[in-house]
């Protein structure tokens, strides 16, 4: 199956910060919103991953997204 051509376009968007901060704003619907600050860490065919930092060092946090959420508007990513 062909992805519509925005899905490749926020796939190339992401592969070309790889590595970079971004700042991630998840909609938790209801006006709840998360707002967080991490590194692009991994990129997989369906999901991409953003290591969250702590306070303490080693409570670093790795969280995946899909590229549908950004899609949808459901993460939105400023780099």
């Amino acid at each position: 199956m062909k992805q519509p051509d925005n899905m490749c376009r926020i796939y190339n968007l992401i592969s070309n910060n790889m590595g970079k901060r971004v700042l991630v704003r998840e909609n938790h619907g209801r006006n709840r919103y998360d707002i967080s600050e991490g590194i692009i860490s991994e990129m997989h065919p369906h999901v991409f991953c953003v290591t969250r930092e702590g306070d303490i060092p080693a409570s670093a946090k790795q969280i995946s997204y899909s590229y549908t959420d950004v899609l949808i508007k459901d993460v939105e990513l400023v780099f």
